[in-house]
């Protein structure tokens, strides 16, 4: 079952048992309940965390598995490539180059079907490029790019659905594609053609196993929304009288991309030599990206299961609302699930009709999506205004959970260091990140890009929160793309489009919205209230610069959480009283800062290095500098519970000695 297994791959419970500290200084444990297992995927882990779920995801990385994996020649050296830079180990992969290939050539009619697809795809596509290369023969190529454009899109919708979705993917490809393509592939994304309403039944009739009628007593005549693999209608259950939407699954469509996957990947193996050398891009590495994300939204029943893992992330926050899946009713090529009535967030009047606070449904937004992306590590791949509704209690809701993407808890931590190294001004750091993320190959010298990314980073930041917006820097970014031997991986940019698309949203629903000035805030509570050691790390890196202790830096850190806060506690979905979530929200009006002031007092009594830079830092300039640590802790004296703390303290006292008496052995012994 399982084709590939890394060796690196280890479980929760190993990490729970390693000790967890900063700067060698050991941290006290957490509730449990501050740690609870997050969940990453249905079919990807974090090669540093496993989360096991009913026996689904528990990974055992013995030899004989491993023996498997490689005898089976179910890898390639371009999947051993994305999953080292992803960092995850795959239990189960639906997608490999030998896997495609055999089940195209299984058959000799299998084998002529290919042949005659081969050679339509050839056609079509020869006498457009053709016509490119005619424009440029006589000049005009520049003045017909949006008719070729509009050309090459209706060109992929004729060729059908797996050239619709390498549509989709190109139009958040500028290493790949240039800018006024891109504009017309999105296109794509939300305006595809359906298919024949009987078509649809007869599968939704397959799939379940009965009659419509005897599971609907209700269902819409009309396509709700439609996409490259499928359409949406709305009905109502028989026997609840529950409102669902039905999501059903594009007819005869798994051969089909089967045998299209074939035939991009083997023209990619024909070409991979040629785009490594002229475009720095490794042209298998892009298809396998493509066919095993390709893949995995064509089982419904993935789908389903990412429901439920966000469902599992959002569990107690009463700001999301992520709808239920009907799994009875599901299969692999029909999806049921529960109906969300919400508004679009392409209709800001009737949002704003609604008596929806605007900055607050912001703010939730942001954080939602911050969340995904740097806590949970599982997030939203394709929030288009179409998947993001408005609730009426203030509530954010997401819908269409096919393509979603995974970030390793190494690839967080990098995210996170890259942000430290922006605001430190690091720009070598930065650079090193790309490195890191797999933007850049391994070895690559990274030095000419270091001046580009200074002068990018300067140019936007420079101009303030009130002017940065995500597009300008993707503007910028996309230049850099086209000069550098720089590849987007599918994760990232799934990433990108992700921020642009919801920052698009939030400029609809209030033109003069500043995104940092939400993600910023959350990003400074995070900092300053995860008690997760990485974290606690990066919040050290960005208080000391150059070995000195940044005053101002604390301060805006400070003002940014409680400004989160704030922003977050105004949300209506959080005025609700005597709600099943509403105990465990209450604390949310207040910046809880108890465990970092434990955690501080810890490092400052056994890291002498740290020990030395504080009191530098009081003393520097031959000066005590009282009036600063009087200025933090105005800023905080609203929300410290002095008997709280000093109870925690109290409790945690006998396990502050044992630390201090291993620490100062373990002095002793080195000295010796």
């Amino acid at each position: 079952m399982m084709n590939l297994i890394h060796s690196n791959c280890i479980n929760r419970s190993q990490i729970s048992s390693s000790p967890v500290s900063i700067h060698g200084v050991p941290l006290p444990r957490r509730n449990k309940k501050k740690h609870s297992a997050v969940r990453v995927s249905n079919f990807a882990a974090s090669s540093t965390e496993v989360v096991a779920d009913n026996g689904r995801r528990s990974l055992t990385a013995s030899v004989d598995s491993k023996s498997r994996a490689l005898t089976s020649g179910m890898s390639s050296s371009a999947l051993e490539q994305l999953d080292i830079e992803r960092g995850v180990c795959i239990p189960f992969r639906k997608y490999s180059p030998e896997t495609v290939r055999n089940k195209v050539l299984e058959s000799r009619g299998a084998v002529a079907s290919l042949i005659l697809r081969g050679v339509e795809i050839v056609w079509k596509l020869g006498l457009y490029w053709s016509s490119l290369m005619y424009d440029c023969l006589v000049g005009r190529d520049k003045e017909v790019v949006p008719f070729r454009a509009r050309q090459l899109r209706n060109l992929l919708c004729d060729l059908g659905p797996s050239f619709i979705k390498a549509g989709q993917v190109l139009a958040n490809r500028p290493d790949i594609i240039r800018e006024d393509y891109m504009n017309e592939l999105c296109i794509l994304q939300d305006d595809v053609p359906p298919f024949p309403n009987q078509v649809a039944f007869k599968i939704i009739e397959e799939e379940l196993g009965q009659p419509l009628e005897a599971l609907f007593s209700k269902i819409s005549s009309r396509t709700i929304a439609a996409a490259s693999l499928g359409q949406v209608y709305r009905a109502t259950l028989c026997s609840s009288g529950e409102d669902v939407a039905i999501k059903v699954q594009r007819p005869q469509i798994e051969p089909i991309i089967y045998r299209d996957l074939f035939l991009f990947r083997t023209l990619a193996s024909f070409l991979n030599g040629i785009s490594i050398q002229k475009l720095g891009c490794n042209a298998e590495l892009i298809v396998d990206e493509f066919g095993e994300k390709l893949l995995e939204e064509l089982d419904y029943t993935l789908e389903a299961r990412n429901i439920e893992d966000f469902l599992e992330n959002f569990k107690g926050d009463p700001t999301v609302k992520i709808p239920l899946v009907y799994k009875n009713l599901s299969g692999s090529r029909v999806l049921v699930m529960e109906w969300i009535d919400g508004i679009r967030c392409t209709d800001p009047q009737a949002i704003k009709n609604a008596g929806i606070d605007v900055n607050g449904f912001l703010t939730v937004g942001v954080s939602a999506a911050l969340r995904q992306l740097l806590e949970f590590g599982l997030f939203h791949g394709d929030p288009h205004p179409g998947n993001i509704f408005a609730m009426r209690d203030g509530r954010i809701a997401y819908v269409d959970f096919g393509n979603v993407a995974v970030l390793s808890q190494q690839n967080k931590q990098i995210l996170i260091d890259a942000v430290v190294h922006a605001v430190n001004e690091d720009y070598s750091e930065m650079a090193n990140d790309f490195t890191r993320l797999g933007f850049l190959a391994s070895g690559t010298d990274v030095s000419p890009i270091i001046p580009a990314l200074e002068a990018i980073w300067q140019n936007s930041a420079g101009k303030g929160l009130s002017d940065f917006n995500f597009r300008s820097v993707t503007g910028q970014f996309n230049k850099l793309v086209y000069n550098y031997p720089i590849r987007i991986p599918e994760r990232f940019s799934l990433v990108i489009r992700s921020l642009l698309t919801q920052e698009g949203i939030c400029f609809t629903l209030k033109p003069d919205f500043k995104f940092l000035e939400v993600a910023y805030p959350y990003v400074a509570k995070r900092l300053l209230t995860d008690p997760n050691p990485a974290l606690r790390e990066r919040l050290i890196q960005v208080l000391f610069k150059d070995g000195v202790f940044q005053w101002k830096r604390l301060e805006n850190l400070i003002v940014l959480a409680k400004e989160n806060v704030a922003k977050m506690s105004s949300n209506p979905a959080l005025q609700v009283k005597n709600g099943p979530t509403s105990r465990s929200w209450q604390t949310v009006s207040k910046l809880d800062l108890t465990d970092t002031i434990k955690d501080g007092a810890r490092l400052v009594l056994f890291d002498e290095r740290i020990r030395r830079q504080l009191l530098l830092a009081l003393t520097e300039d031959s000066k005590l500098h009282v009036e600063e640590l009087v200025d933090v802790y105005k800023l905080v004296e609203d929300d410290i519970n002095i008997p709280a703390v000093a109870m925690e303290v109290v409790q945690d006292f006998p396990n502050v000695v044992r630390d201090f008496l291993l620490s100062w052995s373990n002095s002793v012994l080195s000295d010796r």
